[in-house]
């Protein structure tokens, strides 16, 4: 079943949950019309690794939002942003291990050979397809920045 699939099937049971099932369908509603939108501005229908894209640029925006509402004492919505970001990672592959990042950016180093900071593109031009969202940018960025710092 492929995730879009999955999210429509996702859609039916939270209508369905009524009341418990509210911000999950909220959530899955608006992923969707991400995902439409997309389609529409791409005129064609999405692959896999294209809707995991989606998805996983709409949890950085969470978490992203979420870093600004703890600055400023909004704990309500910080919370309603981290259920959000719980329900949108269940559709996300597996996340992979800080340890996992960085045997994968040892590897790249390897293969590309950097002279210094300055290669920085270089490294993760070649490491980014490799990942695709299955790990934080942020997370990656450091490593990277660690290695060749």
């Amino acid at each position: 079943m492929s995730l879009q699939e999955q999210l429509a099937e996702d859609m039916k049971t939270a209508m369905k949950d009524k009341e418990s099932g509210k911000k999950r369908l909220s959530v899955i509603r608006m992923v969707r019309s991400s995902l439409k939108n997309v389609e529409i501005d791409k005129k064609k229908e999405l692959s896999e690794d294209e809707v995991i894209e989606v998805l996983a640029r709409e949890v950085k925006k969470r978490r992203d939002a979420l870093g600004e509402y703890v600055k400023v004492g909004r704990q309500d919505i910080a919370d309603g942003l981290q259920e959000e970001i719980g329900i949108l990672i269940k559709y996300l592959p597996e996340q992979m291990s800080e340890e996992e990042v960085r045997s994968l950016v040892k590897g790249v180093i390897a293969e590309v050979q950097p002279t210094g900071p300055k290669d920085m593109g270089k490294v993760m031009g070649k490491l980014m397809p490799k990942i695709k969202g299955r790990a934080d940018g942020k997370l990656v960025n450091q490593v990277v920045k660690e290695f060749l710092g």
